[in-house]
């Protein structure tokens, strides 16, 4: 393992009620004591709902809060349930998730993220912008065909890289325990970098405690976005120690 700077992102999903942030002492503790702690990130996206303590409890550490997605909208507005970037900045949230593969399936489309990911920069969150491909698409052979498609309409307009980190998170992948072939997710991760200069791109997918030595020998990998094993602090903990043993 080499010393760059890893980011480990947790997302929560839908998970988690007050208690649940008790499992962040764990976390805590670990860091602590763990040597390489000043050459990794550690971000939390939370549901909305614990933004705001997650950041109390938080407060004191390295570790950043983010939010899971946002409204496109600015301003306030008529639009029930919805948050917006400025909200979300309000509570203490850093970051935000914007792109995810389960908000894309539910109708968000890259001209929505484009305007979601200019919203977020001028509220001054930084963004974790996610594409990738479909399994019919990879059976097509058009990942890096789809992976230009997201990053050239989301990204249109925007230079501000220093605010973005790219995470390409294959959609055949997340939930399912299944990742790339390692010369495959090193060839799509070289391509997105060639494509997007001087941006991080984190992998996400599937990411466990049983497969984090296997996605570590991936070289130009700039950290990790994890979903459900995430949620358990062990699982998360592990994947970390992990990543540098």
């Amino acid at each position: 393992m080499t010393n760059k700077y890893m980011y480990f992102i947790a997302n929560w999903k839908m998970f988690g009620v007050l208690n649940s942030l008790n499992s962040l002492h764990k976390v805590l503790k670990f860091l602590k004591t763990f040597k390489n702690n000043k050459s990794i990130k550690l971000i939390y996206c939370p549901p909305n709902t614990l933004i705001r303590p997650m950041t109390k409890k938080l407060k004191k550490s390295n570790i950043d809060v983010g939010a899971q997605n946002c409204h496109e909208n600015e301003a306030y507005g008529a639009f029930t349930g919805s948050v917006n970037s400025k909200m979300l900045k309000s509570v203490g949230a850093k970051y935000v998730i914007i792109g995810h593969s389960e908000n894309r399936q539910v109708g968000e489309t890259n001209k929505l993220i484009n305007n979601k990911i200019k919203s977020a920069l001028k509220s001054g969150l930084k963004v974790i912008f996610c594409i990738g491909e479909t399994l019919q698409e990879k059976r097509k052979r058009i990942t890096k065909k789809v992976l230009n498609s997201q990053m050239k309409l989301g990204l249109n307009k925007i230079k501000n890289n220093k605010n973005i980190l790219i995470a390409y998170e294959p959609v055949w992948s997340i939930g399912t325990g299944l990742i790339p072939k390692s010369e495959e997710l090193y060839e799509t991760i070289n391509f997105i970098k060639k494509r997007m200069k001087n941006y991080k791109v984190l992998y996400g997918g599937s990411v466990n405690p049983k497969n984090i030595n296997e996605l570590k020998t991936i070289t130009n990998i700039d950290g990790y976005l994890i979903g459900g094993a995430s949620q358990d602090p062990k699982k998360f903990i592990d994947i970390i120690k992990k990543t540098y043993n």
